[in-house]
């Protein structure tokens, strides 16, 4: 059965997963969000869609769940500034067009996703790591 730190871990880690596959469904949209000043572009979709992936997994999985949360957490700080840019120009979400006050609304947000992230993976004091016993 299922403990509560374990259903937020698979809750955190679908949201994830489901979140990187986004980036290879729709990478133009996620391309476009990207400041023009960045090479590569195509290239860190599809290599954060991946590690989204991975993080999303690795979150779901005891053992690794405290690194893939670091993981998570640099990632979500890694793309803020593209997430900036796109508030900043009003730019469309991976192609989705969000009204002014959404795309602003995102920057807060993405401080609660690293704190969903850390609460899960590295506060939670339910959380026991597989013992040798």
């Amino acid at each position: 059965m299922f403990q509560r730190h374990n259903i937020g871990a698979i809750i955190l880690g679908t949201f994830f997963t489901c979140a990187g596959v986004m980036h290879f469904l729709v990478t133009d949209g996620y391309v476009a969000m990207m400041p023009i000043y960045i090479p590569w572009q195509r290239g860190l979709v599809y290599l954060s869609g991946a590690f989204e992936i991975a993080g999303g997994l690795g979150v779901m999985i005891p053992p690794i769940r405290r690194f893939a949360g670091i993981g998570l957490i640099v990632l979500l700080i890694a793309v803020f500034p593209a997430n900036a840019h796109v508030a900043l120009h009003g730019l469309p979400v991976a192609s989705a067009d969000l009204p002014v006050w959404g795309l602003w609304l995102r920057l807060p947000l993405q401080f609660l996703l690293i704190y969903w992230v850390a609460k899960i993976t590295l506060f939670d004091e339910t959380f026991e790591p597989y013992s040798a016993s």
